[in-house]
């Protein structure tokens, strides 16, 4: 039964909808002001419509527009993204809403408009800060609010709260680019060195395994022993570790269906994890009942997987103590990426290596690189058919070919005309050197275009 209360000029309908998973009612709302000029027995009457119309589409399970963003979208965070989307993901857009509840999180859903999302994200363009540094947003993160906003509307839809989607054709701005520094092939020998000298067995073997595969970070710390075929040199990816605030260090599946992936690798690498595993085995007798056998390749000393973010504090602390450029974790894979690339490996190929979901997300991801690649062709076919290696004489014997093209056509039309070849053509060279004679003989200047097959091929277009 629906009830109604007065709130100043405006009147509250509540309608509850019985009780949610932790016995708590749930209430719905509805805030209804009348139309100015209206009377008392038609405010009445249209407040008691009102309220039985409400009533309806919440005994239908059909929420209001009138329903606040805020409210909405953690409706949505709890019933759709929490069920349906990974929890990394619920995280990466729970970490937007803070910027989006404080410019929409008070309007009612069906209030918002397109123009109003426009100049949100044009303003989280040119003003938004970031809340860790005070830096400019990346177009990503500018990316991650709309794409929050475009789903809880796109729910709104799905409820019938509204018609359209307010997010359709917002542009977003460039915005500032995030720019990937990654080692150069020297740099990156530089890296191992150090690590052989300096760094410890674990991060040896984490790097030599995540320069030659490519793995992302998540994909190489859940990796296990079970998913090294030893025989053939092949490590399967079959899932990924991942870590919320919240959650921990937890297991999820791979990023994409294509991230399931078998990788053929070099002696190189499975001589550095059989000496990793040798290590653990010893860890292993040593603690003992301390040990923790959970089957990861990346252990502490009593075999609990590891953080995610350890290999991040191998790589900054081994490259600031020696005075080396530091780039993340993540650049190993743009590294070996870029290598691949570089070595002629077909798109096709290092989109299967490297899991992503499509070609086309490979060569948008590495779009300078492939551009490198390409620029390199022309050079290629320079190379295989170098034309300056002929000799001179090679080319033609006759040295009338050497004729510009409209000289030639001039002197081969005339010799096909006569018949005649130009035997003259030393003394009209002469003869065309005493340029008087043109003015003071035409008629001999007549003779001369008329017998024009006498006459060199430069000589007859001067006639």
């Amino acid at each position: 039964m629906a009830t109604i209360r007065k709130r100043g000029k405006t009147y509250q309908i509540r309608v509850s909808t019985g009780y949610d998973a932790l016995y708590r009612q749930v209430v719905r709302t509805k805030t209804w002001k009348p139309k100015p000029g209206m009377s008392d027995k038609q405010i009445e009457a249209e407040l008691n419509k009102q309220a039985v119309m409400f009533e309806e589409l919440c005994t239908r399970g059909i929420i209001t527009s009138n329903m606040k963003f805020q409210e909405l979208a953690e409706k949505w965070f709890d019933e759709y993204a929490v069920v349906n989307l990974k929890k990394s993901s619920v995280q990466r857009l729970r970490g937007v809403t803070k910027r989006i509840y404080s410019a929409f999180g008070h309007i009612r859903v069906d209030k918002i408009t397109r123009g109003q999302i426009q100049a949100f994200i044009d303003d989280l363009a040119r003003n938004g800060k970031n809340f860790l540094n005070g830096q400019p947003l990346y177009r990503k993160t500018i990316i991650h609010h709309l794409n929050l906003l475009s789903d809880v509307f796109n729910y709104a839809i799905r409820l019938e709260m509204i018609e359209d989607n307010p997010c359709k054709n917002i542009f977003v701005p460039k915005g500032r680019k995030k720019e990937k520094e990654i080692y150069t092939v020297e740099e990156m020998k530089q890296l191992f060195a150090l690590a052989e000298e300096y760094g410890t067995l674990d991060y040896r073997a984490f790097l030599t395994l995540a320069v030659y595969s490519g793995f992302r970070s998540g994909e190489l710390m859940g990796l296990e022993w079970k998913d090294i075929d030893w025989d053939n040199n092949v490590i399967s990816v079959r899932r990924t570790a991942n870590y919320t605030a919240t959650d921990g260090t937890y297991t999820d599946t791979p990023k994409t269906k294509k991230s399931v992936r078998s990788l053929k690798l070099p002696d190189v690498v499975f001589d550095r994890l059989r000496e990793l595993r040798m290590q653990q085995l010893e860890n292993k007798e040593i603690f003992g009942t301390k040990w923790v056998d959970s089957d990861r390749i990346f252990v502490n000393k009593l075999g609990k997987p590891l953080y995610k973010g350890e290999p991040y504090k191998w790589q900054k602390k081994l490259t600031e103590e020696h005075g080396m450029k530091f780039c993340d974790i993540h650049s190993l894979r743009h590294f070996n990426a870029t290598v691949l690339i570089h070595s002629g490996i077909d798109a096709a190929a290092v989109s299967s290596a490297l899991g992503h979901s499509s070609i086309s997300t490979t060569t948008n991801i590495y779009c300078h690189a492939f551009n490198e690649a390409q620029a390199r062709t022309g050079n290629a076919i320079a190379a295989a058919l170098d034309f300056t290696s002929f000799p001179k004489g090679e080319v033609s014997e006759n040295k009338r070919t050497e004729m510009p093209l409209r000289e030639r056509e001039r002197y081969f039309r005339a010799r096909k005309k006569t018949g005649y070849l130009p035997v003259f053509d030393h003394w009209i060279n002469f003869l065309w050197s005493l340029t008087w004679y043109r003015f003071y003989f035409p008629v001999f200047g007549k003779f001369l275009r008329s017998r024009s097959v006498f006459l060199p091929y430069h000589y007859c277009s001067l006639l």
